[in-house]
């Protein structure tokens, strides 16, 4: 195995990094720096750095070309979000770019393309996921939001829960049961809906760390119309299959967990105790050296699938292993930060506090302390959101070892 990058992919590295030189907002990356990114609350912020991209022709690396994406390697979208993730750029609109993109492009109809792709390169439109339900986390199958084809329209009634970022956007790709005579998982169907349409509320859920990306959101009556359907009534479990399958190594959260395993270095090499350096200690600097050591190993797993290596294990298998390990990166990797601030990690801050101008900080409460105990709030759920760990292992034991 080669362990090194090519000298044509670490130029493409150097460049990458002095295009985000030139055109990112300090503002904007001390943002995202303080809050942790991948949150469009500042959606100002969003679409001004999803337009630049747009013009420089990166809006959506992972894109077919003839859709505005890139020829770029997987190595190099790899390198791609690497540098994004180091300088405190803004993450794409996962929801949108990631997810319901993809599916427009594999099974749109050409109407659907034409109209909804354009919004969704240029950020002028931001896009939530209904997919979760109060009694349908993990087993999307038995969701219950039905969807009666009336006429021209479908009429739409349900709840759907945890629907991150439906407060700030403006259209939805929801799954909708459209058949309920039929094996659950062929009854499902893919429907992107305006989320002004009238008979939408949207109830924002307060999380752990002061943040309302969550969200219940209530279906009454909903009037949609019938060429919002993707593909095929019914195949609905199909594209979100593909939907999830697509990104095989963005479960491992690998660029999240190496850009705070650097700020947890940063605290660790700043904060004293006695004159000595959290990062002199012995003790710490044992916990350091192993989670540096996983967060490394998981890279090279992500790599190993980047670079097409053949697996004798069912994919999908390998992903939630991904998932298990990423997800559990998270809450080590941020463990490792409030470790380092010790006492500092008492006091937390209101989402306005972190972002406001002029951020509360003084010689007692210095500023790198500023969104630390909301990140380590909040990823204690990192192993329940995207599909339960427990779940994850039922999984691999079915599909690796036939369990």
């Amino acid at each position: 195995m080669n362990f090194q990058f090519s000298a044509e992919d670490e130029q493409f590295r150097l460049q990458v990094r002095e295009f985000i030189r030139k055109h990112l907002p300090k503002d904007i990356a001390r943002r995202n720096y303080l809050w942790g990114g991948g949150e469009p609350r500042f959606m100002d912020d969003y679409r001004l750095w999803q337009g630049t991209l747009a013009k420089q022709g990166w809006g959506a690396p992972h894109w077919p070309v003839e859709y505005g994406g890139t020829d770029w390697s997987a190595i190099r979208k790899h390198i791609y979000m690497e540098e994004v993730y180091r300088a405190d750029a803004l993450d794409l609109g996962w929801q949108g770019l990631y997810m319901v993109g993809p599916v427009i492009i594999a099974f749109g109809s050409p109407a659907q393309k034409e109209r909804f792709l354009p919004t969704l390169y240029s950020g002028e439109h931001y896009w939530c996921q209904g997919f979760s339900e109060p009694s349908s986390g993990s087993d999307l199958a038995s969701l219950r939001t039905r969807a009666e084809l009336v006429g021209d329209e479908y009429v739409v009634n349900g709840q759907k829960i945890w629907t991150s970022d439906a407060t700030y956007s403006q259209w939805g790709f929801f799954l909708v049961r459209t058949d309920p005579t039929v094996k659950p998982q062929r009854g499902i169907s893919f429907l992107l809906i305006d989320m002004k349409t009238p008979g939408i509320t949207v109830r924002p859920i307060e999380s752990i760390d002061g943040a309302h990306g969550l969200n219940e959101v209530f279906l009454e009556n909903v009037r949609v119309p019938k060429e919002n359907l993707v593909g095929e009534p019914g195949m609905g479990w199909t594209y979100a299959k593909y939907l999830l399958d697509k990104e095989r190594t963005t479960s491992a959260f690998l660029y999240w967990n190496k850009r705070e395993l650097a700020k947890a270095r940063e605290l660790a090499e700043n904060i004293r105790i006695d004159g000595v350096r959290i990062i002199d200690t012995p003790e710490f600097a044992r916990k350091f050296a192993r989670v540096e050591m996983d967060l490394l190993a998981l890279e090279w797993s992500v790599l190993r699938i980047l670079a097409e290596e053949r697996y004798s294990y069912d994919m999908n298998a390998v992903v939630s292993a991904l998932k298990i390990r990423g997800s559990e990166m998270q809450q080590r990797v941020v463990e490792l930060q409030w470790e380092a601030l010790g006492p500092y990690g008492l006091r937390t801050y209101t989402e306005d506090e972190i972002v406001a101008p002029e951020p509360p900080v003084s010689e007692l409460w210095p500023s790198y302390v500023l969104g630390k105990t909301p990140r380590y709030l909040i990823t204690r759920a990192s192993t329940i959101y995207g599909g339960a760990r427990e779940v994850q292992k039922n999984i691999i034991a079915k599909l690796a070892f036939g369990l």
